[in-house]
C-alpha cells in the first residue's frame, strides 16, 4: 500500500522530520507515538501529500505521491486531522456525504450508494440517531466521531488518523480503535496518532516512537512500550505488566 523511503521534512531550516522510512501493508495498524512537537502531525500530512517532503518519497501501491492527482489521493487515502473546522450548520448526515465528493458526486446529487454509504458509517461509529442533527450542535466527541465516519463513508483504503479518540469517552475510545480494527480486517489499512500507550499496545501491530522528527523506536507493542524507552521519550517512569484480559502489555503511569 503505502511505501514511505527516507523522508525528510523541512521548514525554512529547520528539520521537522529526520530519515523516516516504513511499510504499510493491508490490513495493518501502524501507531505514531512521542511527545508534542516530535513531528507526528507533520508526518500524517506528508502520507497524503498534503506537505511536500524536502526529501525522500511516499508511494502508494507503487506509484510517487506527486503522479497522482489530488482526486485519486483521496479516494484511496482518507485523513482524519486532529482539529477540523466542523462547527458549521449542516447536519451530521450532510457533512458524512461530503466525503462521497471523491466519488465524482456534486452535492445535491448524491446516489443511493452514497447515501447507503453514509448511513452505513455513522450507523458503525454509534452515531444513526444523529444524522440530522446540526454539525455546531454537537460536543467535541460526538464531532470528532462525525469526522470519522466521513473518512469511512470515502471507502479509502488507507485510513491516517491524528489522535481519532481526542474528546472520546472510555467506551467510544475502545469502540473507533475496534473499528478501525475491523476495517482494515477488510482490506485497508491505518496510520494512527495517539497519546494513549494502552490503546497503543492492543491495537498496534506496529508501533514508530518518533523524538525529535526522528525514528527512536519500532517494532511490536512489546518491543517498543519498553521502561527505557519510555522513560528516554516521556521522561516519565511507568509500571509495565500485562493486561489479563488480553496479555498484551500494560503500561501505568506511576506519580
Amino acid at each position: 500500500m503505502l511505501e514511505v523511503r527516507n523522508i525528510v521534512v523541512k521548514y525554512d531550516a529547520r528539520e521537522v522530520i529526520r530519515d523516516v522510512s516504513f511499510d504499510l501493508r493491508v490490513g495493518q495498524i501502524i501507531v505514531l507515538l512521542g511527545p508534542n512537537g516530535a513531528g507526528k502531525t507533520t508526518l500524517i500530512r506528508t502520507l497524503n501529500g498534503s506537505v511536500p517532503p524536502t526529501a525522500g518519497e511516499v508511494r502508494l501501491d507503487g506509484k510517487a505521491l506527486p503522479e497522482l492527482s489530488r482526486r485519486d489521493i483521496a479516494k484511496s487515502i482518507a485523513v482524519v486531522a486532529q482539529e477540523n473546522e466542523t462547527k458549521f450548520p449542516v447536519t451530521v448526515l450532510e457533512f458524512v456525504l461530503a466525503g462521497r465528493f471523491v466519488r465524482g458526486r456534486a452535492f445535491g446529487w448524491e446516489s443511493e450508494a452514497d447515501i447507503e454509504a453514509a448511513r452505513t458509517a455513522l450507523k458503525e461509529c454509534d452515531l444513526t440517531e444523529f444524522e440530522g442533527r446540526l454539525m455546531n450542535e454537537l460536543s467535541g466527541g460526538e464531532r470528532q466521531r462525525v469526522v470519522l465516519a466521513r473518512a469511512i463513508a470515502t471507502e479509502g483504503r488507507v485510513l491516517l488518523l491524528d489522535e481519532p479518540t481526542a474528546n472520546l469517552d472510555l467506551a467510544h475510545q475502545g469502540l473507533m480503535f475496534r473499528l478501525i480494527r475491523e476495517r482494515c480486517a477488510r482490506g485497508a489499512a491505518s496510520v494512527v496518532i495517539t497519546h494513549d500507550l494502552n490503546l497503543a499496545a492492543e491495537f498496534a501491530d506496529e508501533i514508530i516512537m518518533l523524538k525529535g522528527g526522528s525514528v527512536f523506536a519500532k517494532g511490536k507493542p512489546s518491543e517498543v512500550l519498553t521502561q527505557q524507552n519510555i522513560d528516554e521519550i516521556y521522561d516519565v517512569q511507568v509500571l509495565l505488566d500485562q493486561n489479563p484480559a488480553s496479555g498484551k502489555v500494560r503500561v501505568t503511569t506511576v506519580y
